[in-house]
C-alpha cells in the first residue's frame, strides 16, 4: 500500500513571515490539485461502478428488449396479413411497423426486421442507409471545403471525421491549405515560448535527476532496500512521465531530500516555473474529470452542458434500468395482445389517442416557443 504523500506547502519563515505572491499562488495550486486528485479518484471509482452495472444489468436487459421489439414487429406483420382491421387501424399499424423497425435497425442488424421494414416502407433500408451516408459526406465536404470523393471508402460518421481531420491536418492525399509565412513578431513570440517551455521542463528534470541519483536500485547492495528503491523508482518514473511536478516534490519530502524550508527558499524564477507546471497539472486533472463526465453524459443521453454530479450517477443509472424493465414488461404485454383481436383493437385505440396527445403538445410548443 502506497503511503499517503506528505503535503507540499510553503510555510512562512521567521526571517520572512509574509509569503510572496508567487508563494501564495504555489500553495493555492497545490491545494487545488489535491482537491482535483480526490475528485478524479471519486469519478474514476464511480465510472468503474457504472460500467460494471451497465455490463451486468443494463446491457442484458437491452438485448432482451431488442429481441422482444423484433418479435413485436414480426407479430404486427402477421396481424396485417389477417382480416379484421379497419382501414384506419391498418394505417396505424403500418406506420407503427415502419417506426419500430427503423428505430430497431438503428441499434441492431436484424435481417428479418429489415425485410419487414422494406415491405412496409416501400424502400430498401440498405439503400436508405447508403443515401444517408452519402448526404452526410456531402455535408461534411461542404463544411470543410474538400472533395466528397476523398471520403468514398468511409463507412461511418466516425470514419468520415477521422479521414477529414487527417486531410486537413496535412495527411497523404492533400487538400490542406498552404500555411502562411509567419511574421518576425510571431517567430519571436514562439521562440520566447519555447525558451519558457524548456526552462519549465528543466525544472522537472532537475527534481527527477536528484531522485534517480538517490534511488537507483542498481547501486544498492541490500536486497530488501533494493526492492524498496525499485518500487520508489517506479513511482518516480510514473510521475516524470506525466510531468507531475507535485508528485515528484512529494516524493522528495517523503525521502527527506527536501523540507519545508527548502521549498520556501525557492527563487522567484524557479517558483515561476513550478507554478506554470502546477497550472498545467491542474488543467490536465480538470480535463480528465471532464472527459469522464462527458462519457457518462453520453451514456445517459444528456446534453454536454447539463450538470452531472457524482451523487446522481448511480441513481440515474438505476432509474434507466428501472425504466428499461418497465419497457420490457410493457412490450411483453403488447405482444400478448396480438393474439386477442379485441384486446389489440383496444390497444390501437389507446395508442392513437396517445399519438394525438403528443401531437397536440408539439403543436402547442411550436405556437408558444418561449414555454418549451
Amino acid at each position: 500500500m502506497t503511503a499517503k504523500p506528505k503535503p507540499v506547502r510553503i510555510i512562512a519563515q521567521q526571517d520572512n513571515p509574509a509569503l510572496a505572491k508567487g508563494q501564495k499562488a504555489f500553495n493555492t495550486l497545490v491545494e487545488k490539485i489535491a482537491l482535483r486528485r480526490e475528485q478524479l479518484a471519486q469519478w474514476q471509482t464511480t465510472e468503474r461502478a457504472c460500467v460494471q452495472k451497465v455490463t451486468s444489468d443494463f446491457m442484458p436487459l437491452m438485448q432482451s428488449f431488442h429481441t422482444l421489439q423484433a418479435s413485436f414487429v414480426q407479430g404486427l406483420n402477421q396481424v396485417m396479413d389477417k382480416p379484421g382491421l379497419t382501414k384506419t387501424e391498418r394505417q396505424t399499424v403500418h406506420d407503427l411497423i415502419c417506426s419500430l423497425a427503423a428505430n430497431l435497425l438503428d441499434e441492431t442488424d436484424d435481417e428479418a426486421v429489415k425485410a419487414i421494414y422494406n415491405k412496409y416502407s416501400g424502400t430498401d433500408f440498405g439503400t436508405e442507409e447508403a443515401l444517408s451516408t452519402d448526404e452526410l459526406k456531402d455535408a461534411m465536404a461542404q463544411m470543410f471545403g474538400v472533395d466528397a470523393d476523398a471520403m468514398a471508402d468511409a463507412q461511418s460518421p466516425q470514419e468520415m471525421l477521422e479521414q477529414m481531420l487527417n486531410r486537413l491536418g496535412g495527411g497523404s492525399g492533400g487538400g490542406a491549405a498552404k500555411p502562411r509565412k509567419k511574421t518576425a513578431k510571431q517567430l519571436a513570440k514562439e521562440a520566447q515560448q519555447q525558451i519558457e517551455a524548456d526552462k519549465t521542463s528543466l525544472s522537472i528534470r532537475e527534481v527527477y535527476r536528484k531522485l534517480v541519483s538517490a534511488l537507483h536500485p542498481d547501486r544498492e547492495p541490500d536486497l530488501d532496500e533494493r526492492t524498496r528503491k525499485t518500487a520508489l523508482m517506479q513511482r518516480v518514473n510514473q510521475a516524470y512521465d506525466k510531468k507531475d511536478l507535485l508528485r515528484l516534490l512529494e516524493l522528495q519530502l517523503e525521502l527527506e531530500h527536501i523540507d519545508a524550508s527548502t521549498i520556501a527558499g525557492l527563487s522567484d524564477e524557479r517558483l515561476k516555473h513550478y507554478n506554470k507546471v502546477l497550472k498545467e497539472q491542474l488543467a490536465e486533472l480538470d480535463m480528465e474529470i471532464g472527459h469522464i463526465q462527458l462519457m457518462l453524459k453520453s451514456g445517459f443521453q444528456m446534453p454536454p452542458y447539463e450538470t452531472l454530479t457524482l451523487a446522481s450517477v448511480m441513481p440515474r443509472l438505476a432509474g434507466d434500468i428501472a425504466d428499461l424493465k418497465r419497457n420490457v414488461r410493457q412490450i411483453k404485454e403488447d405482444i400478448a395482445r396480438l393474439d386477442d383481436p379485441n384486446a389489440f383493437k383496444a390497444w390501437i385505440k389507446g395508442y392513437r389517442r396517445e399519438l394525438r396527445a403528443m401531437q397536440a403538445e408539439m403543436d402547442a410548443s411550436d405556437e408558444f416557443p418561449f414555454f418549451r
